[in-house]
């Protein structure tokens, strides 16, 4: 479920990309565009407009393509009109109707006398269904926020967390001065997709591509840096947790014991990157990226790494090796 509820005038008002549009338009009760959207899904009702209504689902959006309007208009023409006043009975948020077809004013007074909205697309009921599946896999998503820096290098969302003042946006700042884009700056918001993928964008979209640099203040990196040095959202694929260096820890030197976190029931990869003056963050940052896309192709640099040593040890040429050091020195 969404943190908030989702009304008909919310997908009304939905602002989406030209290929995304859903082209709605309300035809009847305008009243009722208040009506709370509780499922994810589309139903085609036409079992329940032949009075079958086991499992009826709803709470969601009722579709109405060429098919369920000419049996709409057999049950007017034939005065059977009973199933569809039981249809109605059941609360349903809204019904809408493809390619521009409109129904009866029998049929938009009987929807606004039960509260229920009617609105009309002019897309192909396929296309339409499939534009609002994806819409609602966006509203429905699980979602929380946290704190941390998201960005894009090379293809990969690196999502940089880790305690205040220890350097996240400088970071950030260096690989956008670098070409790489910023998503959001200081509060993320995440969403799990399709049940095994991690969506992060700015919380607030005003502000999410500002950026606050201690000594400095706000900057836009947008206008400092060109539209093409940010991007809205991104797939979380690498958490990078930067910490104060701590000289009595041991870090990972090899990269074979990869940890995650789980993040809404997706757990994806994180490393822990120690900070003390004169380590290059970004570069860092930069390799584990590529790294990362490597382990994408198939590639695992440490494991390979175990596999040579395993090879050279068993060869024996490591005991010639070691026996013919000199230890005069």
């Amino acid at each position: 479920m969404a943190d908030k509820v989702f009304t008909v005038l919310d997908l009304l008002d939905m602002e989406l990309p030209e290929h995304s549009q859903l082209h709605l338009k309300c035809i009847g009760g305008r009243a009722s565009l208040s009506n709370v959207i509780t499922a994810p899904e589309v139903n085609r009702p036409g079992l329940a407009l032949t009075g079958f209504f086991d499992s009826f689902a709803r709470g969601c959006v009722q579709l109405f393509g060429a098919t369920e309007s000419a049996y709409l208009k057999k049950l007017y023409d034939e005065n059977n009109t009973q199933s569809l006043a039981q249809m109605f009975e059941y609360g349903i948020p809204c019904v809408i109707f493809a390619r521009n077809i409109i129904p009866s004013d029998d049929f938009i007074n009987l929807a606004e006398a039960s509260g229920c909205a009617v609105l009309k697309t002019e897309l192909e009921i396929t296309e339409f269904q499939l534009r609002l599946l994806r819409v609602f896999s966006n509203v429905f998503a699980p979602k929380k926020t946290l704190h941390g820096v998201l960005v894009e290098v090379y293809g990969i969302g690196i999502l940089l967390t880790g305690h205040s003042g220890v350097g996240k946006s400088e970071c950030a700042l260096e690989l956008v001065e670098r070409g790489h884009r910023l998503v959001a700056d200081d509060i993320v918001e995440i969403r799990c997709v399709n049940g095994n993928s991690i969506l992060g964008q700015g919380a607030n979209k005003l502000i999410s591509h500002h950026m606050e640099i201690r000594g400095l203040g706000i900057i836009n990196i947008a206008q400092m840096y060109g539209v093409g040095s940010i991007r809205e959202q991104k797939e979380i694929q690498l958490v990078i947790r930067l910490e104060e260096w701590d000289n009595a820890k041991v870090y990972d030197r090899v990269g074979n014991n990869m940890e995650t976190l789980d993040f809404l029931g997706v757990r994806v990869p994180t490393i822990e990157i120690p900070v003390k003056p004169g380590r290059n963050l970004p570069i860092i940052i930069e390799a584990a990226a590529m790294n990362e896309r490597l382990k994408f192709r198939g590639y695992n640099s440490a494991r390979d790494f175990n596999q040579n040593i395993l090879k050279w040890i068993e060869t024996g040429e490591v005991q010639n090796t070691y026996y013919g050091i000199d230890d005069s020195y």
